[in-house]
């Protein structure tokens, strides 16, 4: 149920979702892959202490 929150407020989630839907994945799959995403985000938050920012952009994705 998280997946389909983070699609419509979290802008990297969204865009996870909708790259991996183009590609013509089944859409419980890509709600997987939108978990995992978000498990990633609050295990990076809580290993480093820092406030969740929605604006921040990774230096280490290549745009």
């Amino acid at each position: 149920m998280r997946s389909f929150t983070a699609r419509k407020h979290n802008e990297a989630c969204r865009d996870l979702y909708e790259r991996i839907v183009a590609k013509g994945k089944r859409k419980n799959i890509v709600s997987i892959a939108v978990c995992i995403n978000l498990l990633k985000q609050a295990f990076a938050l809580a290993k480093s202490g820092l406030i969740y920012d929605g604006n921040y952009k990774s230096t280490l994705v290549k745009h």
